[in-house]
């Protein structure tokens, strides 16, 4: 499995996840998404792609803020995740995060639910990256970068607003109508008690 993962330590970590999932040759692949708050996650959805991502380089985005946390590949928004903060639902913002991209042995979980082990006949197996950024906050000292009047400071506070527009809403409502396939906020039988609050709310927003 690929990940890139922004993430903090500790029991009651943060996390935000953007994984590709093993298949087997021919399958589609699949984008695995999670948000951990507090070290609680469980919050899972899922996607095929509209391509084939081992063709090509392709952009693979999380914009993450105090409002929201935006998934984009290709800067096409497949998943939202809101601050609610309001209204009981942990949101990461509290703790600082780092950043992990890399490869890793899911073989118990991600493909086809565990079914399917990894075949270390074809090791070893790599990644490649071009053209990486991360334009962040950076904490340091107790203060974060953010909070002065730098003009770096500025130009990384243009992502701390950043929302979707009607464009950005429609293509994610076709992201999701067409391509996903695992959405927790529609789990029942994972969830017999009801769903998680944030269900409830527009995911578009």
């Amino acid at each position: 499995m690929y990940i890139l993962q922004l993430s903090s330590e500790g029991s009651n970590h943060d996390e935000i996840d953007f994984e590709f999932l093993g298949n087997l040759t021919g399958d589609p692949y699949i984008i695995h998404t999670n948000v951990y708050s507090q070290g609680k996650g469980n919050r899972e959805q899922q996607f095929y792609l509209w391509f084939d991502p081992t063709k090509a380089f392709h952009t693979y985005s999380i914009v993450w803020n105090h409002q929201r946390i935006i998934f984009m590949v290709d800067n096409i928004p497949i998943r939202v995740f809101n601050n609610m903060e309001s209204i009981g639902v942990p949101f990461p913002k509290s703790q600082t995060m780092r950043i992990y991209s890399s490869l890793w042995n899911a073989d118990d979980w991600a493909t086809r639910g565990g079914l399917v082990k990894t075949d270390w006949t074809h090791a070893p197996f790599t990644a490649s990256y071009r053209n990486f950024n991360a334009n962040a906050c950076i904490w340091s000292s107790s203060q974060s970068s953010c909070s002065s009047k730098s003009t770096n400071s500025l130009q990384t506070n243009a992502g701390q607003d950043q929302t979707l527009d009607a464009r950005g809403r429609n293509r994610i409502r076709w992201v999701q109508k067409k391509y996903m396939i695992y959405n927790y906020c529609t789990d029942t039988k994972r969830f017999p008690q009801g769903l998680p609050p944030e269900c409830k709310r527009s995911g578009f927003l």
